[in-house]
């Protein structure tokens, strides 16, 4: 942090001897002297005056080794504050949050539990919903951040993660406040009929496969492909199209002009905790901890 030969400088000021400095320092005096002239010619300055009494500083000295004092504790609360950081760090969790996986309930989730964290805290990461660049960022647990929460059932999420279930959400339908249904309390299947209805395509979610194999026992209703995952630019297909769309509920304020009505049929999807495919220890003892907050509440 700081030129080496001050310290040899003001060890011999603060001993006013180069034979005592050379033994605080574990140096041979001539070690010492050379030191000391090397940086009086550096500086191109005299710092001391040589004496048979000892060594006295010079006017230009008492500046120096005033300032190298300074330099001295300024370095060393530079160092303990460096040390403080990369402590912090080290007790930090990540937590990505958006607009389709906000970070609240992983944060009421964390006041029950903080307790087992002495002197964690908790970094909001901010990501964008992009239905293109979704399993990039889900790829990025574990690097980008320590956790997600969010609904899940998607295989291709499950490849790149792990998940911890907390609970489930009920599939909705999702329509413009304009709609002929938007002013029903609940809906029926047959409601349904005439319509349009956008809902994930086949294969990667077991759950939405389940209401497309029982939408289609309804000929009446056509079904349109959405995006393999949904970003703010479904929701707005929806409302602009004038079309439904299968959603969940604890998306009902994603998007202003909307609503979210339930349905007469039981298709839960889960929510929890994702996860880096190898955890680190932090992150494994989170998990572990709200495993088993789970099992006493069971």
């Amino acid at each position: 942090m700081f030129n080496h030969l001050l310290t040899v400088f003001v060890c011999a000021a603060d001993c006013g001897s180069f034979n005592k400095a050379a033994e605080k320092l574990y140096l041979s005096a001539p070690s010492v002297m050379k030191q000391v002239n090397a940086l009086e010619k550096q500086l191109d300055m005299k710092l001391f005056h040589r004496t048979n009494q000892g060594l006295h500083l010079t006017p230009a000295g008492q500046v120096i080794y005033r300032h190298a004092k300074y330099l001295f504790s300024y370095s060393r609360n530079a160092i303990a504050e460096a040390r403080a950081a990369a402590s912090l760090s080290e007790k930090t969790f990540c937590i990505g949050s958006s607009l389709l996986n906000p970070c609240k309930p992983f944060m009421d989730l964390w006041y029950k539990v903080n307790a087992s964290f002495p002197g964690y805290r908790l970094h909001i990461v901010p990501f964008e919903d992009d239905h293109q660049g979704i399993l990039t960022e889900i790829s990025s647990l574990g690097k980008k951040f320590d956790f997600l929460i969010g609904v899940c059932d998607s295989a291709l999420w499950l490849d790149r993660c792990n998940f911890l279930p907390l609970g489930t959400y009920q599939h909705c339908i999702s329509m413009s406040r304009e709609h002929r249904l938007a002013s029903k309390k609940r809906l029926r299947i047959e409601d349904l009929y005439g319509e349009t209805l956008m809902m994930v395509k086949q294969g990667d979610s077991d759950t939405v496969d389940a209401i497309r194999a029982e939408i289609l026992k309804h000929p009446q209703i056509h079904i349109a492909d959405a995006p393999q995952f949904y970003d703010i630019e479904v929701f707005n297909q929806c409302e602009q199209s004038q079309n439904l769309m299968v959603t969940i509920e604890c998306w009902k304020d994603v998007h202003p002009a909307l609503v979210i009505l339930p349905v007469d049929w039981d298709h839960p999807i889960p929510y929890g905790i994702l996860y880096a495919k190898e955890p680190d220890a932090d992150v494994t003892h989170f998990i572990e901890t709200v495993k088993k907050a789970q099992e006493k509440n069971m």
